[in-house]
């Protein structure tokens, strides 16, 4: 994408810094990250991820923003999966974005997904700096958008994590946290904010209080950063220790209904040049003619997990009229292999993460709240993060046994 940075990196490639590369990160992440990380970082101008970013907010605040959008998102969020005290606002959500070729030569960005729900925060910087580092490229390559960098990243986090308590008392949840592939990022956030690393199954309930045990003390959790995936405790038939739709006297930093609110539910819902055409499936007369170019998607799935190319009627029958509401058909964009490697040209899926700050967390009420727009706040681009892929999806599954793919940053180029 900056034709001169890519040649000079490809040309000094050398697989044993790669190594050593790898071996860093573990070091810095605090455990052996599991997932593929590309061999490459991404070198892409300001100019495109500015032009992202602004995408990315403009389709957020054009759901947010809407009463009427809110009322229709209610029906998103299971019942047993409804939390008490909604937050007006997500306090995190990610905007993912492929590339397309114009007909002018110009790359475009094109919506693949969004979602309110935490990303790679902890993780995504570190692996930024450790390309810097380890390949000793240009300090002057830019890693946070929106003017951060490292100090005021943090510092920021910590605001919107753990708040005014004590850390001791917030806690990062998940399901079985040591065995999740994103467990780098969890002991990054964990170090950097000096919070603990709680599995859902450990707490305690008791009255409307939730606790954690911490070398045999029993510790009140007062705030969580909340990292468990819906998707998965269905998928697994956990139950859990306490009912989220109780009143517990607890903060959350990410509250979970938006996870359901802003999700692929959303996508048929927005008008912008940047978004693919889509349809929920119970809506759709009939099928293109071109089913080639479409994609058939579950809305509550998690990591392409049960999405189909080009569908058939068969594939359409084979859903009950009943569930036909829980799925979308999308276009399928043809994204543009924009990064040049030794083994080929390769597509790169970016994705803008953002924060959402915003006045204290304060209990939804069904008279005020449903029909009245949120106080604002300050919607913020903090991170790109990047996917790399040369198969039919940027998955590991869709890109196994394949080398300068996988989990990668972008470094920002300014041009005088």
């Amino acid at each position: 994408m900056v034709p001169g940075l890519r040649e000079e990196f490809n040309r000094n490639f050398r697989r044993a810094k790669y190594r050593q590369f790898l071996g860093n990160l573990d070091r810095v992440c605090g455990t052996r990250v599991e997932f593929p990380v590309s061999e490459t970082p991404c070198f892409v101008p300001q100019s495109l991820l500015d032009r992202m970013a602004q995408y990315g907010r403009e389709l957020i605040l054009q759901l947010v923003d809407s009463p009427e959008y809110r009322r229709l998102s209610d029906v998103t969020i299971p019942p047993q999966y409804r939390v008490p005290n909604e937050s007006p606002l997500p306090m995190f959500v990610q905007v993912d974005f492929g590339l397309v070729r114009e007909g002018n030569g110009e790359l475009e960005p094109k919506l693949v997904e969004l979602q309110a729900f935490p990303s790679l925060y902890g993780y995504q910087p570190s692996s930024a700096h450790q390309y810097v580092e380890s390949y000793g490229l240009s300090r002057d390559l830019g890693i946070y958008l929106s003017g951060y960098d490292d100090d005021s990243y943090w510092r920021l986090m910590r605001q919107l994590i753990v708040a005014d308590h004590d850390p001791e008392n917030v806690i990062l949840m998940e399901i079985d946290p040591e065995h999740q592939k994103t467990l780098p990022d969890f002991l990054v956030t964990q170090r950097r904010l000096g919070i603990a690393i709680v599995d859902i199954l450990s707490l305690v309930k008791l009255r409307n209080k939730l606790y954690y045990f911490k070398n045999g003390r029993e510790i009140e959790v007062r705030r969580i950063y909340n990292r468990c995936i819906v998707d998965e405790l269905e998928r697994k038939g956990i139950t859990l220790p306490f009912d989220l739709r109780d009143e517990l006297d607890v903060e959350w930093a990410g509250h979970p209904n938006w996870y359901f609110r802003i999700s692929k539910f959303s996508i048929p819902h927005l008008k912008h040049p940047s978004v693919p055409k889509t349809w929920f499936l119970d809506q759709l007369p009939e099928l293109p003619p071109d089913n080639e170019n479409y994609l058939l998607k579950p809305l509550y799935s998690f990591a392409g997990v049960g999405i189909k190319f080009a569908p058939t009627m068969s594939d359409i029958g084979a859903i009950s009229l009943h569930q036909r509401h829980n799925f979308i058909l999308q276009e399928r964009v043809q994204f543009e292999p924009v990064i040049q490697t030794p083994r080929g040209p390769t597509q790169m899926e970016v994705r803008i993460m953002f924060v959402w700050r915003q006045s204290p967390q304060q209990p939804q009420t069904a008279a005020v709240a449903r029909d009245a727009k949120p106080q604002r706040g300050e919607l913020t681009p903090v991170l790109p993060l990047v996917r790399m892929g040369r198969g039919i999806m940027m998955g590991v599954d869709h890109n196994k046994n394949l080398q300068w793919v996988g989990g990668s940053a972008a470094l920002a180029v300014s041009f005088a």
